[in-house]
C-alpha cells in the first residue's frame, strides 16, 4: 500500500465515508478509489485536493511530501547510471508472467533452431499447456496443395492422439512426416499429401504415431 492510499484509508475511515460513498462524490468508481488505497493507481493532485477537500482534512501535508522530494530530484538529478543488467533483468521477469519464448525445431523435435515470443493467457499458450507448446519449421513442400511450403513456420502443440482431418506431425514407414489424417473407421486411417498432386495411404492406426498437430502456420511472403 502506499503512503498516498494508507492515508486516504485513514481519513476516510475516521470520518465514517466508505469508498462507495467517497467514489461516488469525487465522481469514480469504488474500485479505483480501492485500487488507489492499494498503491495500485497513482492519482494526480487535482484529484488528491478533491478528495481532501470531500473529507474534510488535508492529506498532503503528512503524506504526499515525497513528491516535492522527486521534483527536486528531477531538478537535480544524480549523475549515477542505472546498471543495464539490473534494469534488463528486471524487464524480463516482468515480461515472463505474460510471454513465453516458444522454442522452434525441425521435424527430429532434437535441437531448437530459434524462438518466438506467445502471450500467455490463464497460465496457457494458445489454450494449451506451456510445455507442449512448439513451432515446427517445415522442412519440404509435401503439403504444397494445403498451402503449407518449405520454410513456413507452424504453430503446434505436442499429442499423440489421433484427430480426424487434422494436419499432424508424425512417424511413418521409418519417417517423420507431415500428413492431413481422415479417420476411415476404427482400426484404419487415410493419409493425405499434396506435393504436385494428391496422394493418400490407407493404413492401420497401429502404423502410424503422432507427434504433433498443427494449429496455424505464418506464411513466408
Amino acid at each position: 500500500m502506499s503512503r498516498v492510499g494508507d492515508r486516504i484509508k485513514q481519513v476516510r475511515e475516521t470520518k465514517e465515508v466508505s469508498q462507495k460513498q467517497l467514489g461516488k462524490k469525487i465522481g469514480v468508481s469504488e474500485g479505483f478509489i480501492n485500487d488507489i488505497e492499494l498503491g495500485k493507481k497513482v492519482i494526480n493532485e487535482k484529484l488528491l485536493e478533491k478528495i481532501s477537500k470531500i473529507l474534510g482534512e488535508e492529506i498532503e501535508d503528512r503524506s504526499v511530501a515525497f513528491e516535492d522530494a522527486l521534483e527536486s530530484e528531477e531538478r537535480n538529478p544524480k549523475l549515477e547510471r542505472p546498471i543495464a543488467g539490473k534494469v534488463n533483468e528486471v524487464w524480463n521477469d516482468a515480461f515472463s508472467s505474460v510471454l513465453k519464448d516458444v522454442a522452434i525445431y525441425k521435424y527430429d523435435l532434437v535441437k531448437a533452431i530459434g524462438k518466438k515470443q506467445m502471450p500467455i493467457i490463464s497460465n496457457k499458450v494458445e489454450g494449451y499447456a506451456q510445455d507442449k507448446v512448439l513451432f515446427l519449421e517445415i522442412e519440404n513442400d509435401d503439403m504444397l496443395g494445403f498451402r503449407i511450403c518449405s520454410g513456413d513456420i507452424a504453430f503446434a502443440h505436442l499429442t499423440h492422439e489421433i484427430e480426424n482431418n487434422s494436419i499432424s506431425l508424425l512417424d511413418y514407414n521409418g519417417e517423420r512426416v507431415l500428413r492431413q489424417i481422415k479417420k476411415l473407421d476404427s482400426n484404419k486411417v487415410l493419409l493425405i499429401s499434396n506435393r504436385i498432386s494428391l496422394k493418400t495411404d490407407t493404413v492401420p492406426h497401429n502404423d502410424i504415431k503422432v507427434i504433433a498437430k498443427l494449429d496455424s502456420i505464418q506464411f513466408k511472403l
